[in-house]
């Protein structure tokens, strides 16, 4: 009812002498409930619903999780069992990737499916696109296969460039600045959360430089060729085979490896997965001990990334002493 017509009607029951100050009384209540409804709308209306980040593998989700906190769902689709570096999304799950307000790339070459897929370019953030000038370049390309997946091969370009902790720390500032341009309500809260994401990295990375950089072994071999960052950050002389942890090696793989090993005498295997306990027998054998080193591309069965990098620096820097 307008407060002129409800000021008529009660003219008519009280009379005129109270009207002025019963209509002042209602124009404020009505005035001051508009105040507290427009600010609850300016306040909500930013937070309508959390922002939804797809990314291309499980680092980025758990860089976005911490970064984000509760203001974003972030999703990462792959099935666990698969490498989502060489895995391909159903349309259905392309679709999701497109309805996302943010998708999240590692760059580098990985998840090569985004190249031939139609993904807003607004919504595309490559996290290592702003140390592109520090990118390995493989000079070698070995086609194989990852157990009874389709056979592939390791690209131009290294892209686990999460294992070297200093470029996590760039890709996890990039997911910052992505969110921060998205929803600047919350740049403080994303700096925040950010800086006590970049401390876990730092240590992680000031704990492995301390512990190699006086090691006396040197020389590693890894199972695949997936730590070219992790070597060249924190020295090592590594070369790389193509062994998949629960699969014995053949005859042929035992006489590379021998190969290898008379020019260069590494003392330690790194392994992305748990070995074969007969690998790690024979390996034992050539004098060479085993070391898993999981580089966690996908969710780990126990804990989150974290956990997972913070065993595998303690399991090298106990292989080195």
């Amino acid at each position: 009812m307008r407060f002129c017509t409800f000021a008529a009607v009660v003219t008519k029951v009280i009379g005129s002498s109270l009207i002025p100050t019963m209509e002042s009384c209602l124009r404020g209540l009505a005035l001051s409930w508009l105040a507290v409804l427009m600010a609850g709308l300016s306040v909500s209306h930013a937070f309508e619903r959390p922002l939804v980040i797809y990314t291309v593998n499980y680092p980025l989700k758990y860089f976005a999780e911490r970064i984000a906190g509760n203001h974003a769902k972030v999703v990462f689709p792959a099935p666990p069992e698969v490498d989502p570096a060489f895995w391909t999304p159903d349309l259905d799950t392309i679709l999701a990737y497109q309805k996302a307000d943010l998708i999240l790339l590692n760059g580098a070459g990985y998840a090569k499916w985004v190249g031939s897929a139609t993904l807003p370019q607004r919504k595309l953030v490559n996290t290592s696109a702003g140390f592109v000038d520090q990118h390995i370049r493989i000079a070698e390309a070995v086609s194989h296969s990852h157990g009874p997946g389709d056979k592939h091969i390791h690209g131009a370009k290294a892209f686990t460039t999460w294992l070297d902790f200093s470029l996590a720390v760039s890709q996890a500032e990039a997911v910052k600045k992505a969110l921060a341009r998205r929803w600047p309500e919350l740049k403080n809260d994303f700096e925040r959360n950010y800086e006590d994401l970049a401390q876990d990295l730092l240590s992680l990375d000031e704990q492995l430089e301390t512990s190699l950089s006086g090691a006396p072994r040197r020389m590693f071999i890894a199972s695949h060729p997936v730590y070219q960052y992790f070597a060249r950050r924190y020295g090592l002389d590594l070369r790389s085979v193509h062994w998949e942890p629960d699969e014995l090696p053949h005859a042929p793989q035992w006489a590379e490896l021998g190969a290898m090993l008379s020019g260069h005498p590494a003392t330690v295997m790194i392994w992305e997965g748990e070995p074969n306990p007969l690998s790690v027998k024979e390996l034992g054998k050539r004098g060479v001990s085993s070391l898993v080193f999981d580089p966690c591309a996908n969710m780990p069965t126990d804990g989150d990334w974290l956990s997972v990098m913070r065993g595998n620096v303690d399991r090298l820097t106990t292989a080195v002493r």
